[in-house]
């Protein structure tokens, strides 16, 4: 049989993948680097599904070098956290713009910050590397080691020092509904590990490390393209079932009826210089005012107005402001309004709070009432506070919000109920977090998100804090309404779509019907314990050895 000619293009592919992984070390630093970069081009606002599928099935293949190699664990460890280093360098680069808000004294700390942020972070992904290596097996079970070792690592990212579960794996999905059903039933660290299987399958069938020897050259590279293709069709084929699994849920799912409420949400779209600035607060509170009223609002009807994250500080201090909003807003209107908020402890210290507060309209020209408050209580390491606060202040280091003491964490998550459909309420960061929205036992109506990623600017984290957003709906079954200061503000429903939205710098309002709720989905009753089980039983069923037959005598 004449074997193919080295000019084809699948044998090309894998000539590639031999050259790369016989070429000097820092080489293969950069490939490695290069290929998390790729990966994190997955996620919003690119959604380039194929370079994900690249990345991770070359994670793979250079993962199957290290293990030939004189080192392998600490070959291994060093792949994985190069590229995990490029993965989280290009999906977190947006992180930088926080501190060019205010250039003139923070600009110095964004390189450090971000460079310092990726290495950190790429440990997790170098350690799982390292693990799956231990317990290598041949041919398809090696990238069930490798998805089950890397899933465990991305759970374990998004609970460590306060966790950060951004850019999951799974939220390279988040793009289109119909795609991000699967969250209902395996949550996001579940339905990551069947993402990292998908995204490595192209290489589970082109097993072995590349070789120079001699004219093994040709044989191994049409068996390692072989293989590409045919992993290649079976990731594609699983993609079209998660596509048609998607499809049936958001089509035959029955709707929920609507609520009897109504909601506006605000999206004020204010300079964040401007909007920390003290001197402009009042005109900033008054803006959101003039966008609150007004619209159709049947007599007696509750209407829930929502303004986003620090929309009016010390607004339960402002008379002036809840006199105009007394004044301006319908009877039986409650503002729901991101604030700073402040309070003496039992110390007699000031403590402030990054808040929501509740603001009832009784009509007749009342002022507006505080019917309510609640505290974050998941606040941002750097931006909110500063962690290890004495050491850190001392080596010349600040967050970022302008107090002393930085911002003081409420109690806990909360259901507020105020007369009509109860909701539970996030500030911006705090809807990351898959699994603590709201008190155990204590599932809300809808869930409420006020936040500012004003402070991130036109770039791909405000994108990626909505894909989150979406999956938050999907997971619980609950309709979002999310207020941003300058985007994206929108209005989700319980399946995940979108039934309103503001874009990025534009100031507008989103008026509509409060959607109603689905039942409890399968993770909103059972948490993360199935997806970490499945984890552990995707690692032992690749990483055991299964007792092979003996063969039977001769005769017998």
């Amino acid at each position: 049989m004449t074997e193919a000619p080295l000019g084809a293009p699948r044998d090309r592919i894998a000539m590639a993948v031999a050259w790369i992984a016989g070429t000097a070390l820092w080489r293969r630093a950069l490939y490695a680097t290069g290929s998390g970069a790729a990966a994190a081009f997955a996620f919003a606002p690119f959604y380039l599904l194929p370079a994900f599928v690249l990345a991770w099935s070359s994670l793979v293949l250079m993962l199957d070098e290290a293990a030939a190699s004189q080192r392998p664990r600490a070959r291994a460890f060093a792949t994985g956290w190069f590229f995990g280093f490029g993965f989280h360098l290009v999906g977190l680069h947006w992180f930088a713009f926080a501190f060019l808000v205010q250039a003139e004294l923070f600009a110095w700390m964004a390189p450090f910050a971000v460079v310092g942020m990726a290495a950190f972070l790429g440990l997790f992904f170098g350690a799982a590397a390292a693990l799956a290596n231990s317990f290598r097996q041949a041919g398809v079970r090696r990238i069930l080691v490798l998805a089950a070792a890397m899933a465990a690592a991305e759970f374990l990212r998004g609970h460590i020092l306060t966790g950060l579960p951004w850019n999951l794996p799974a939220q390279a999905m988040a793009g289109l509904a119909v795609t991000a059903q699967p969250v209902a039933w395996l949550g996001p660290y579940g339905y990551s590990l069947l993402v990292l299987v998908v995204a490595m399958l192209p290489a589970a069938f082109a097993d072995g490390a590349p070789s120079f020897a001699g004219d093994r050259v040709a044989k191994l590279a049409a068996k390692k393209a072989g293989g590409l293709v045919l992993g290649a069709t079976a990731a594609a084929f699983l993609y079209l079932g998660i596509v048609a699994i998607g499809w049936a849920r958001l089509a035959f799912t029955p709707e929920p009826a609507p609520t009897k409420a109504l909601v506006r949400i605000v999206q004020p779209n204010i300079p964040q210089r401007e909007k920390i600035n003290p001197d402009l607060w009042d005109r900033n509170i008054k803006t959101a005012i003039d966008l609150s009223v007004g619209g159709e609002k049947p007599a007696g009807q509750q209407r829930f107005i929502l303004w986003p994250e620090n929309a009016a500080p010390l607004l339960d201090e402002d008379e002036a402001a809840l006199r105009a909003i007394g004044e301006r807003f319908d009877q039986g209107d409650v503002l729901v309004a991101g604030a700073v908020r402040r309070g003496m402890d039992e110390s007699g210290r000031w403590r402030v709070f990054n808040s929501i507060l509740m603001v009832a309209v009784d009509g007749n020209a009342q002022p507006g009432r505080l019917t309510d408050y609640y505290d974050k209580h998941h606040l941002v390491p750097f931006g909110e506070y500063l962690p290890m606060q004495p050491l850190l202040k001392a080596l010349g280091l600040s967050q970022l919000a302008p107090f002393d003491e930085g911002f003081t964490p409420g109690s806990g998550p909360a259901r507020i109920e105020l007369g009509g459909p109860a909701f539970a309420p996030l500030i911006c960061y705090e809807a990351i977090f898959p699994n603590e929205l709201y008190p155990r036992g204590e599932r809300p109506d809808w869930l409420m998100t006020a936040t500012n990623d004003a402070w991130f600017g036109d770039a791909a984290g405000p994108r990626q804090h909505l894909d989150q957003a979406r999956f938050r709906s999907i997971e619980t079954g609950l309709p979002m309404a999310r207020a941003a200061n300058t985007g994206i503000s929108v209005l989700i429903d319980a399946k995940g779509r979108y039934l309103g939205r503001v874009d990025p710098y534009e100031r507008g309002v989103i008026d509509a019907p409060l959607p109603g709720a689905l039942p409890a989905t399968v993770y909103a009753r059972t948490g993360d314990w199935p997806a970490i089980a499945l984890m552990v039983l995707t690692f032992l069923f690749g990483a055991l050895k299964w007792r092979e037959s003996a063969p039977a005598a001769p005769g017998n």
